[in-house]
């Protein structure tokens, strides 16, 4: 029985590692992060 509530847990994560919103979430900061660093490295040139 704990055996599948663990299986359940671990679904549930892995579900949410897959979902589109985070995905889109991460994506957009890692631009984000991206244009700072450019942003930055303009800045000091």
């Amino acid at each position: 029985m704990g055996n599948s509530l663990h299986n359940k847990i671990y679904l549930g994560r892995r579900s949410v590692l897959a979902s589109r919103r985070l995905r889109l979430v991460l994506g957009m900061s890692v631009l984000a992060s991206i244009g700072l660093v450019w942003l930055l490295v303009r800045a000091v040139n």
